[in-house]
């Protein structure tokens, strides 16, 4: 199996050269005693563009054939590493298709980093309403009547961005929307970030790839076996500007990428490609299979799955939810006693992500049986707790240009309604936003925040959140 970057980077560490170059631990020589022998061979592999190493920023030998043989893997005309994980290859995405003012189409339950780089564009965004799946009683995907309003409203827009699959891995087959998009000159920009395996075949959902998407980007860390940060970015289209794509990739990746980083990458994809190639796929589903087994004998715990027929569900994501009135955070901190750390948390459900790999997992080490709920969490509380939906579509009241001359003031929660959120309210994990800074705050929305903070939910944001504050737009004369 070819490694070219891999193999170049031992090549380089087994001459024992003397370094007097950056960076500053000099091949490991340099550090700290009690952490050396854990750190000592990453930081052989840990050096700069030397000769023979090659440059991201101008690929021309062992990292321009890594990349092209992720490509030919994947089977798009152009594949880039990312050292700076799927938020960069957001980013680089949407301001290559998207200017100050431009119309954009937006998922409504995408990540952070998409809704920054709209923020960043400047552009206009007209988010989409995701289907709130009735079992997970999380966003899911938007629906193809949805999408072919906002194409009919808006058919001048500048890209399609969508997110699939949602973070507990539940996708849709993207294809009659992608050519519906394509038939108005739109770009499908797709953060299928945890779906870097989907080519493995069947038993996997279809990839965006597969399904004629114009850029694609994948955390290979989330589930191939990548350092994290270590991402994909595929390009295949001939709609997105090649040579602006990359421009932003340089502009915003880092000077000095890590070479242990892309190293792990050019091994990633050499273990996907050994997947597909030796039939080990089957073996992954068994052990997949086995490990749900496990998990199913444990009294108190069921294994959540969707009734929407268009949904196809990631093996690799197990979500479980108690039976007996546990909260998923409570379910978690049950894993966790018992030495077990899972993804994610949320108010009905714990997440579990499994490894793409064939060998056996053993979970016999569990009880076998959950506690029953606390008291100070009931399932009546939780039933009161909804995602926020918007009706179809939800364009912002006013542009980000306009936005940008505002003055902000930090005001009590309950004095926020009406006003315009001058900060993104993001519950991390999954780093969804809650509030998106441009938005209206509704009753309902700070109803919902409150519940939030009283349950003590991880938000990422303004610590002003937690003394029940929030910072809103405001210009003089009128609520802004």
């Amino acid at each position: 199996m070819q490694t070219p970057l891999f193999t170049a980077l031992m090549q380089h560490a087994k001459r024992k050269s003397l370094s007097f170059h950056v960076p500053g631990h000099k091949n490991g020589k340099v550090f700290m005693r009690q952490a050396e022998q854990i750190y000592k061979e990453v930081l052989s592999l840990d050096v700069t563009e030397l000769t023979g190493l090659d440059d991201l920023h101008h690929p021309t030998d062992v990292i321009a054939e890594s990349q092209q043989l992720t490509a030919d893997l994947y089977g798009v005309k152009n594949s880039y590493f990312l050292v700076n994980g799927s938020t960069v290859g957001n980013m680089a995405m949407i301001l290559a298709c998207c200017n100050e003012g431009d119309e954009v189409l937006v998922q409504r339950n995408s990540h952070k980093s998409i809704i920054n780089a709209v923020q960043l564009a400047g552009a206009s965004p007209i988010f989409l309403t995701p289907k709130i799946d009735a079992n997970y009683h999380v966003p899911s995907y938007v629906d193809m009547a949805t999408i072919e309003h906002a194409i009919d409203c808006y058919p001048n827009a500048k890209a399609l961005i969508l997110s699939n699959p949602n973070y507990y891995g539940l996708t849709v087959n993207l294809n009659k929307v992608i050519q519906l998009a394509h038939e108005h000159h739109i770009p499908v920009l797709v953060d299928e970030a945890h779906g870097a395996h989907f080519i493995a075949g069947k038993g996997f959902p279809a990839s965006a790839i597969n399904e004629g998407a114009d850029v694609i980007v994948h955390s290979a860390h989330k589930t191939l076996p990548a350092m994290t940060m270590g991402s994909f970015l595929h390009y295949n289209s001939n709609l997105v500007d090649k040579e602006k794509l990359e421009f932003y990739l340089s502009v915003l990746q880092s000077s000095s990428p890590s070479y242990p980083i892309m190293a792990s990458l050019d091994l990633a994809r050499a273990y996907l490609e050994d997947v597909i190639g030796n039939n080990g796929t089957n073996k992954i589903l068994n052990t997949i299979k086995l490990i749900k087994e496990q998990i199913e004998k444990i009294d108190g715990i069921e294994i959540v799955q969707s009734a929407d027929p268009l949904i196809y569900t990631d093996p690799l994501k197990l979500t479980v939810r108690s039976t007996t009135g546990l909260s998923g955070y409570e379910l978690q901190e049950w894993f966790e006693c018992q030495n077990i750390y899972i993804e994610l948390a949320d108010l009905f459900n714990a997440l579990l992500v499994l490894p793409f790999d064939h060998k056996r997992v053993n979970l016999e080490h569990l009880n076998k049986k959950t506690p029953s709920t606390s008291i100070s969490f009931t399932t009546n509380k939780r039933l009161q707790l909804q995602y926020k939906q918007h009706n179809g579509m939800n364009r912002l009241e006013k542009p980000y240009s306009y936005l940008k001359t505002c003055e902000k003031e930090c005001i009590r929660l309950e004095d926020a309604i009406g006003h315009i959120s001058a900060e993104s309210i993001i519950p991390y994990p999954p780093g969804i936003p809650f509030i998106i800074i441009g938005e209206t705050i509704t009753k309902d929305v700070i109803e919902q925040l409150k519940e939030m903070l009283e349950i003590d939910i991880n938000i990422q944001g303004d610590e002003n959140i937690r003394k029940g504050n929030i910072t809103i737009y405001r210009i003089e004369g009128e609520r802004c």
